[in-house]
């Protein structure tokens, strides 16, 4: 009885870690962190992600009934980075002033490791917010009974990627950074933080009413494509440059999924879906 009662509160642990690590959402607990409780914290993003989905969701359906979706846009995507601290948007400029320098390995991550921006991490981020804003606006301009569904998925299925990012490339820096934490990640947990992200998917659909069964199928199926057909692609692609990955490069993963998972559904909703 005692065991189960240690490992439960190890899991609830590690479910406040990981608001903690990738949310603002204040979660007043504290507690001494363990390779136990960063590993297992990545079975929970997907749930951060729909925590995060579920209050810009929310934010999103009140600012449309009194702002034009331009305006509500905007205001939307900069709540939408406030929520994260801005931590993915800062890895991926980071990541941009490091892989469009063109130089060795070794200068690439010391150019990511290093606290100021470059130009290419500034272009990258206005052409990435840029692409975010219009995709959202789009998406409030068109049938207002389906954005909320398919945008409340979107954080859910960036951030279950994370977790196979950790476990199926190594970390690219020799001294301990932030991305080293998760070293113990496995592919076990990976499977886990994609199910979980499948669940909640399902369970999302199911309670806004638009389960059918082949159209959710459809639906399930396209989201995991494009989180791991983008993730793999670029993940693949960045660690034969730098060995690995880096926990900037995570964050450039989120927010590459999220932009992909973001043009997907406003093509399928643009094209009457």
């Amino acid at each position: 009885m005692r065991g189960a009662r240690v490992m439960l509160v190890g899991w609830l642990q590690a479910l406040a870690a990981a608001f903690q690590f990738l949310t603002r959402i204040p979660v007043p607990v504290s507690f001494e962190y363990t390779d136990a409780h960063f590993r297992r914290s990545v079975v929970f993003y997907p749930v951060a992600g729909f925590a995060i989905g579920g209050i810009v969701i929310a934010i999103g359906m009140l600012l449309e009934r009194f702002l034009p979706a331009p305006i509500a846009g905007i205001m939307l995507v900069a709540v939408w980075t406030f929520l994260s601290g801005g931590l993915h948007l800062d890895g991926l400029m980071d990541t941009a002033d490091g892989l469009l320098s063109h130089r060795s390995k070794e200068r690439m991550l010391e150019i990511m490791k290093d606290s100021r921006v470059g130009a290419m991490g500034v272009i990258v981020c206005i052409f990435y917010l840029l692409l975010k804003i219009a995709s959202v606006i789009s998406l409030l301009q068109g049938d207002g009974r389906q954005w909320p569904v398919l945008l409340l998925s979107v954080p859910v299925w960036s951030r279950s990627f994370l977790a196979t990012a950790i476990a199926c490339w190594p970390y690219a820096r020799r001294e301990q950074g932030l991305g080293s934490l998760y070293r113990s990640v496995r592919g076990k947990h990976a499977v886990s933080s994609a199910l979980a992200a499948a669940v909640l998917t399902l369970g999302i659909l199911s309670a806004c009413g638009r389960w059918n069964a082949p159209e959710t199928g459809l639906l399930l199926l396209s989201f995991a494509c494009v989180t791991f057909g983008i993730g793999f692609g670029i993940a693949s692609a960045v660690s034969r440059k730098l060995g690995g990955l880096t926990g900037d490069v995570y964050g450039a993963l989120n927010e590459c999924i999220e932009l992909g998972l973001l043009l997907g559904i406003t093509i399928y909703a643009y094209n009457g879906g």
